[in-house]
Parts: structure tokens; C-alpha cells; sequence
């Protein structure tokens, strides 16, 4: 069994096990009598960061313990830290349902000190990663976009600013491979007002955006730091070093060495990387466009503007359990499968298997809420009918069918190509797939199940 080390900063001593209390300064070992520390593994200027086990759980899962540490004298910069630590701990219980965020375990303060205890993420940050290997290619580039501008997306919906992405702060999970986005300590709440505001300068100086420097940052401040990310994985080159001075300008080209890139991919790190901010893409939804559809002249919004993002949703029947988990992980074709079942279910008709119309149109308003509720919010505003029904609606569609128009529409959400209709193995059960494609099942019914059934039964439901 691993030692337990005291989390008394003047002390860090190394105990047996089963101590209670630090054999050296006689602090209490255990916080809250459950977490554990077993080893220090990171520190910074305002906190110190421990690996522990959680031995309120069978299992004796790892967890990390953040403890407030302020290494300043200075009272206002100890006040100000101490509420950046209060504010990464709202933002990690706000952002931590999110499978690429690690989850708030608990807050609390124990003998003076105050503490975070957030889920263990096993794996290497980037910057680890590209020591070990060396650097990144383009396939490994491309996929790090997407990764990563999908948790922006949600981050940035949920009107929260990062304000520290670079390399450390993002780490591959070993389990799955996923990357996961860590460390909000820096993390900040806007409004409209907030934005206009001069804050405090808070970001690594390698990687901050201009007006980040100023303190005005805003969500393409944390695009303009994945830019850069980018260029320093592909290049092992500091970014400060890729910037020349003198002419103004990015010249990370000139160190790709043996590393060569598209000129397509390039594009989009040059647009991500422009100083001035209306220069650059205004949202990681954007960039995700234009990466998978380069050649894509219409702009398709990522979240239709009336299709509201509902937040924490309380009271999940058992009955939705299943899809919840499906959603989490983004298991898009399952969810979608189970979703179907649930409403068969509800409908009485397990016999037959399937919905008519007749039954789609007076679908219960409650089950159909909490259907779309699901999906809008794991989906980040992508997936779900009322996305389909903004779509249509905006497209100028009512109650009465249209066929031209629904035509248009089962093209615009990808459900149509050319003349012919998408079977199931061409659907698109990613997160890419173009807004309002899922759930699909709706498709194989066509205009009377869609605009005659749950965008019919949404607006008498009021969704």
C-alpha cells in the first residue's frame, strides 16, 4: 500500500498508511476522511497538485487533490487568486458532465486550507507527448482540431473562457485516447459586459492572444491559443521563436522540417493564428466546418439561434438512463437506436416495432421534452428535433407540407444527396455530421413523420 503524504505545506512528509496524523508535524493526514495523497505532482504559483486515492470507494480509485497555495504575500494578489480557485471549482462543477472534462469531485476547506478533489486522468500531456516522439504530423494535427474544438464549442456555449490552452494543459487519456481538456483554474464566466471590461492579463505568455495580453480576451482569445498549440506540436519549436518580430508576422513554415502540411490545413492555423481577432474564425464550430467541408461556400450555423442549450437536467427517469449514458459518451448510433425504443415504448407498440404516424403526432409532450433535452445538450445544440424543426422553420417551413422545400431541407441536413435518400450505412453518426442530422430515424418516414409528426407535435408542445 502506498504511503500517505502530509499536505502540510511546511511539511510534505512521507507516513506509513495507516497513519492518521503526519509522524513529523502532526497534521490531520486525511481530508475529509476519505481522500489520501500519495505524491505531489505538480505545483504552480497560486496551487500544489497531489495524486491520492479516493478510500471512501471499494475500489480505491486515483484522484487529484488541488490545494489553494498562494506563494505571495501580497493581500490583494492572495484574494484574487483565492477567487480564481473558488471560480475553477463553479467551472468544473458547471463543465464537468462534458466525457473530455475532468469531473469535480468535491470543494471544501479542512483545517485552513482550501481544496479541490477532481477525477484522475491517466495519460500524457501533449507536451510530454511530443518530447517522447517528437513532432506531430498533419493526420495528428487534424484530429486534435477536432477533438478539441468540440470541448471549446461547449465550453464556449456555456460562456466560459479557458484563457490557458498550450500543450500541458491538455492530456491524452490512456484508457480511450481521448483528449481531455484540463486545468481551468484560469478558466472565466463572460457576459456581454464582462467582455468589454480590461481584466487581469492571465495566460502562458507563449501562447496568450494579443488582446488576452491586454486583458480583453474573448472566445477567439482560446482559438487563436489552440492555433498556436498546433504550430509549436508541429514544429517543436518555442511559438516565440515562429513569430518574427520585425515583419509582423508568423513564420512557423520555416521550421517544418521533413513535416510537411497541406496547404488547406495551413490555411486554417494561419486564420486561427491572425493578431487582430475579427481576423480570425469567431468559433470553434467554424473552424470544425472548415475542416471536415474545405470546400464549402455557405457557412451552416452550428447551433440554430433559437435552440437553447438547457443546463443540468434534473430528475432522469429511469427509463431514459441508458440513453443519458449514450449521449455522454457520444455513442450517437446507439443512442439514436434507443431513443427510437423508448419512443415505441412509450407508445404501447413493443408488438409491432414501430411508430405510425398517428402515433408520432400525439407523442406525450413530457417524453418528448426530455428526448430532445437530452440531445440537445450532449450534442452541444447539434443534434435533436427542436434543431431540426429551428432548421426548417428558418428555412421558411411551417405545418403544411411543402415538398421543394422539404427537399431543401432533408438536403441541408444531410439526409438527401443529389436525388437519392441516405440509407443507414450512410449515416453520419459523428459529431460532424452536418446540424439536425441525428436523430435519423425520422428520415425513413420522410415528410409525414417529420414535419406532420415531431415538428408538428414540438410546436403544440412548445419546445
Amino acid at each position: 500500500m502506498n504511503n500517505i503524504k502530509c499536505l502540510n505545506p511546511n511539511c510534505l512528509a512521507d507516513n506509513p498508511a495507516k497513519n492518521k496524523f503526519c509522524q513529523k508535524c502532526g497534521t490531520k493526514l486525511l481530508l475529509r476522511e476519505r481522500y489520501r495523497a500519495i505524491s505531489l505532482i505538480g505545483q504552480g504559483g497560486f496551487s500544489k497538485t497531489f495524486l491520492a486515492i479516493d478510500e471512501d470507494k471499494p475500489s480505491n480509485p486515483y484522484c487529484v487533490i488541488k490545494q489553494f497555495f498562494p506563494q505571495t504575500q501580497d493581500e490583494e494578489t492572495r484574494s484574487k487568486a483565492s477567487k480564481l480557485f473558488k471560480q475553477e471549482a463553479d467551472r468544473l462543477e458547471a463543465l464537468g458532465s462534458h466525457p473530455q472534462i475532468p469531473a469535480l469531485f468535491a470543494y471544501f476547506s479542512q483545517e485552513g486550507r482550501k481544496y479541490l478533489i477532481q477525477e484522475y486522468i491517466n495519460g500524457q500531456n501533449l507536451a510530454q507527448e511530443l518530447a517522447e516522439i517528437g513532432p506531430f504530423n498533419e493526420q495528428k494535427i487534424r484530429q486534435l482540431l477536432i477533438d478539441l474544438l468540440s470541448v471549446l464549442e461547449f465550453i464556449h456555449n456555456e460562456q466560459v473562457l479557458h484563457r490557458d490552452i498550450k500543450p500541458e494543459n491538455i492530456i491524452r487519456r490512456q484508457d480511450d485516447n481521448q483528449l481531455v481538456l484540463v486545468d481551468f483554474g484560469a478558466a472565466k464566466y463572460v457576459t456581454q459586459t464582462s467582455l468589454k471590461v480590461t481584466g487581469t492579463l492571465i495566460g502562458s505568455t507563449e501562447y496568450v492572444a494579443p488582446e488576452q495580453i491586454r486583458g480583453k480576451p474573448t472566445f477567439a482569445s482560446d482559438l487563436y491559443s489552440l492555433g498556436v498549440t498546433c504550430i509549436h506540436l508541429l514544429t517543436e519549436i518555442n511559438p516565440l521563436y515562429l513569430y518574427d518580430i520585425n515583419e509582423e508576422k508568423w513564420v512557423w513554415r520555416q521550421y517544418l522540417f521533413n513535416n510537411p502540411i497541406s496547404d488547406e490545413l495551413g490555411n486554417v492555423l494561419d486564420k486561427l493564428i491572425q493578431n487582430a481577432p475579427r481576423k480570425r474564425f469567431q468559433s470553434a464550430s467554424e473552424v470544425i466546418q472548415k475542416i471536415m467541408y474545405p470546400n464549402l461556400e455557405t457557412q451552416i450555423n452550428w447551433i440554430p439561434p433559437a435552440v437553447k442549450i438547457p443546463g443540468k437536467i434534473q430528475n432522469i427517469p429511469y427509463e431514459y438512463q441508458i440513453l443519458h449514458e449514450l449521449l455522454i459518451l457520444g455513442d450517437w448510433q446507439a443512442a439514436e437506436r434507443e431513443t427510437y425504443s423508448i419512443m415505441v415504448q412509450v407508445a404501447n407498440r413493443e408488438q409491432e416495432g414501430w411508430l405510425s404516424t398517428q402515433e408520432i403526432a400525439h407523442f406525450p409532450c413530457i417524453h418528448l421534452k426530455m428526448l430532445d433535452q437530452l440531445w440537445v445538450k450532449y450534442s452541444n445544440g447539434r443534434f435533436g428535433f427542436t434543431v431540426q424543426k429551428e432548421i426548417y422553420v428558418a428555412m421558411g417551413g411551417d405545418r403544411n407540407y411543402n415538398p421543394e422545400l422539404w427537399e431543401a431541407f432533408c438536403q441541408r441536413v444531410g439526409w438527401l444527396k443529389g436525388e437519392d435518400w441516405v440509407f443507414d450505412k450512410d449515416i453520419i453518426y459523428d459529431i460532424t455530421a452536418p446540424p439536425g442530422h441525428l436523430p435519423a430515424f425520422v428520415r425513413l418516414r420522410a415528410s409525414s413523420l417529420l414535419i406532420k409528426g415531431p415538428v408538428s407535435r414540438l410546436m403544440i408542445c412548445e419546445l
